[in-house]
């Protein structure tokens, strides 16, 4: 008899044993199936197949249905997602679901429905418009129908009436015709069409160096100063890859936040370039997905979860902006895309490239220790020229909004000469604090540990980290006052105040915001493009990877937050992020000039980042934590938990603290911090305490948390509270 062990989508760290009914044809492993599961039915994936069971044959439930024929992942991917499922210590169902479209998770076929499109008859053709005046819209759907045909989804989006194309059809004017999916192999094509930009002596250097030996693994870190043409170097391997028939995977941060990237991708080459990101409904998903599998889709852009996309040929890896912390999950299966994309190319025996103006900390270990390779671009792309940095000592200065004369002076200089001005202000909102002036409250969010935000224009207070909200009070909800004011500075608060300031000059603000709406991002790009004396307002989403080439002065207006902070890694954080928005000026030939305000000019970080750069930071940062132990040179694990009442998970970590504390895997050199309140000690009513655990040896606390686990989830609070580990978590 088999025995099929099956992994269903439930947190549980275990797969469940099914057999076969009588008709059916064993399934391999890696197909989907549908089970009975308690008092439903289930989709599930075959892990395994063996003859033994630890239940009686006779209390094996058989399994309902096969839905495929074929393992839905290739096999390097599947040896990496059984990995991962055990390095990151997350049920093996799970982080199998977790990999594919929502479609095949609810066991749809791995085939997308065929598309039907309108079309007119013969009939329809001999109709004169006229005949249809009676009935405007029949003769609007016709009349659009007679210059081209529409898929049905196509009419929907053009709002067209169903029961005109209805009762066009019943007239035999129209009729629905199937489209069968054409498979388009692109290796028999010209690939390129876009002329590409020369290359200087130091991408070129690159771009050899990597494609000599793109035919095994190798980990590239392409580390190239803001403005050096990172992307040109890209696009100049990707040539090579494509060249040979294999297929590109492109990982980015945020795919909302580099358009430009993929339209300069896409004028490049003449093979299908697709995109994966959240505005995608699940078919589309499932068409890419499809398409990538079956060696249709050449380059796939996409998020971190687009690192799981099946490929036929897969040829290369690319990760843009490697340092940025958007690559680690949060929730649930807590990865990180970066480093699994080094696993996946070194299982795929492929080259993967790390680009970032701003390594990560943990990469250039991993160039110190030879695990990956580093190539270098000093030098800025064509004629630009470095950016002049200045430090604006805040101390015994006016404000307005957070604006300091000097640099009013210098926003009023750049506009003048027809340049474009960027403030960077990474706080959106009205103000982070309304309070009362009479007796000091302030509105607080009742289910997190934070202030409300202030949205003047919407007339709400928001909490960012939960979403709750509520309208804009009138009194004070302590003592009645109506003398309520706000404290601090937000985007739009800048904005409102900038308006009246410079009355004949555009500004443009970005963030979350302004930008929700479909197509709006796009649209504020392409009007910072016409060029022109224009003020840009924005957060993070202005400092990742765009190219303004008419900005000439940057400034960074309140960073002093940055400089203080309780955890290990704000630093790293904070020059990552210095340098990335300081890049945004002075791209193309005009120079440019960064300002930043601080009322700690002399503080060590400012003073080591502007007047050696980043790579002496980054020296001085490793040289630091190798001091004190901490990553990369030891590893870490969180165990996080919340509750309702502030007491049990502090309760269930002291009981874990002890027993991991009796474990004989434990040594000297393992340090448990806690249980201790978390950063962000409630959020979205939950209280959430912590546990860290440092080692030295990545593997030695691996073997400790493995060996721990089935002894945690017999601890008596384990059910009673909600739990996860986060295996090298980047925030403490």
């Amino acid at each position: 008899m088999l025995v099929f062990q099956i992994a269903l989508p439930v947190p549980l760290a275990r797969t469940f044993d099914y057999q076969l009914g009588n008709t059916m044809v064993s399934p391999t492993v890696g197909v989907r199936v549908r089970v009975p599961f308690g008092k439903r039915t289930a989709i599930g994936i075959v892990t395994a197949i063996s003859t033994t069971s630890e239940l009686p044959a006779e209390k094996l439930k058989t399994i309902d249905a096969i839905l495929d024929k074929q393992s839905l992942f290739p096999t390097a991917l599947w040896r990496i997602l059984l990995w991962a499922s055990d390095y990151y210590h997350c049920p093996i169902g799970e982080v199998l679901f977790h990999s594919l479209p929502v479609l095949l998770r609810q066991g749809k076929p791995t085939q997308l429905p065929p598309k039907y499109e309108w079309i007119v008859t013969e009939k329809g053709r001999m109709t004169p418009l006229d005949s249809l005046k009676r009935a405007p819209k029949q003769q609007q759907v016709l009349a659009i129908l007679l210059k081209q045909s529409l898929y049905c989804d196509e009419a929907q989006k053009m709002a067209l009436a169903t029961r005109a194309l209805h009762t066009l059809h019943s007239k035999e004017l129209i009729t629905l015709r199937e489209q069968k999916p054409v498979f388009n192999d692109w290796r028999h094509q010209s690939l390129v069409v876009g002329e590409p930009l020369p290359l200087n002596t130091e991408q070129s250097a690159a771009v050899t160096a990597i494609s000599n030996e793109a035919h095994h693994f190798v980990a590239w870190l392409l580390a190239g100063v803001t403005g050096s043409g990172k992307t040109e170097v890209y696009l100049s391997i990707l040539e090579n890859i494509l060249a040979q028939g294999k297929q590109a995977l492109i990982l980015v941060p945020e795919i909302a936040l580099t358009p430009q990237t993929i339209v300069r991708f896409r004028q490049r080459f003449n093979v299908p370039v697709v995109t994966l990101h959240s505005a995608l409904n699940d078919s589309e998903r499932l068409s890419i997905w499809l398409r990538a599998r079956s060696g249709e889709a050449a380059v796939v852009i996409g998020t971190r979860s687009a690192l799981f996309t099946p490929f036929l040929r897969l040829g290369v890896i690319i990760i843009d902006e490697e340092h940025d912390n958007s690559y680690k999950q949060h929730e649930g299966w807590r990865y990180h895309a970066r480093d699994l994309a080094v696993c996946r190319a070194k299982e795929e025996d492929i080259p993967i490239i790390m680009g970032s103006a701003t390594p990560s900390l943990e990469t250039l270990h991993n160039v110190q220790i030879a695990k990956y390779r580093q190539l270098k671009l000093l030098k800025r792309a064509g004629n630009a020229k470095p950016e002049v940095q200045h430090l604006i000592d805040l101390k015994g200065l006016a404000l307005t909004v957070g604006l300091s004369q000097p640099l009013l002076a210098r926003i009023r200089t750049h506009l003048q000469a027809n340049n474009q001005v960027m403030l960077f202000l990474n706080r959106r909102g009205y103000a982070p604090v309304l309070l009362c002036h009479e007796c000091g409250w302030i509105a607080e969010c009742q289910r997190c540990d934070h202030y409300y935000t202030l949205h003047q224009n919407l007339r709400q207070l928001r909490c960012h980290h939960c979403d709750s909200q509520r309208p804009v009070l009138k009194q004070c909800l302590n003592c009645g006052s109506t003398h309520l004011i706000t404290v601090g500075v937000g985007t739009e608060q800048l904005e409102n105040h900038l308006l009246p300031c410079f009355p004949d000059i555009p500004i443009t603000r970005i963030d979350r915001d302004t930008t929700s709406r479909k197509g709006a991002l796009e649209k504020y790009l392409a009007e910072i493009h016409q060029g022109g004396a224009r003020i840009l307002i924005g957060t993070q989403m202005l400092a990742k990877g765009h190219h303004f080439p008419d900005v000439t002065l940057v400034a960074l207006l309140d960073v002093d937050g940055a400089l203080f902070s309780s955890d290990f890694r704000s630093a790293e954080n904070f020059a990552q992020l210095y340098i990335q928005v300081s890049g945004r000026a002075g791209r193309a030939g005009k120079p440019g000039e960064v300002f930043l305000q601080t009322h700690h000019p002399e503080h060590p970080l400012l003073q080591i980042l502007l007047q050696q750069g980043y790579n002496a930071f980054a020296e001085q940062a490793l040289i630091e934590r190798k001091s004190v132990s901490l990553p990369p040179y030891s590893s870490h694990i969180v165990v996080r938990c919340e509750d309702h009442d502030n007491q049990q998970s502090a309760l269930f970590l002291r009981q874990l603290k002890s027993l991991l504390e009796s474990s004989p895997w434990k040594d000297e050199a393992l340090w448990i911090m806690g249980p201790v309140p978390a950063l962000q000690a409630k959020r979205s009513g939950r209280f959430r305490w912590q546990l860290l655990l440092q080692h030295p040896s990545r593997s030695l606390l691996q073997r400790l948390i493995t060996h721990a686990k089935p002894l945690i989830n017999k601890l008596p609070l384990a059910r009673k509270v909600k739990w996860a580990l986060d295996i090298d978590p980047i925030d403490h």
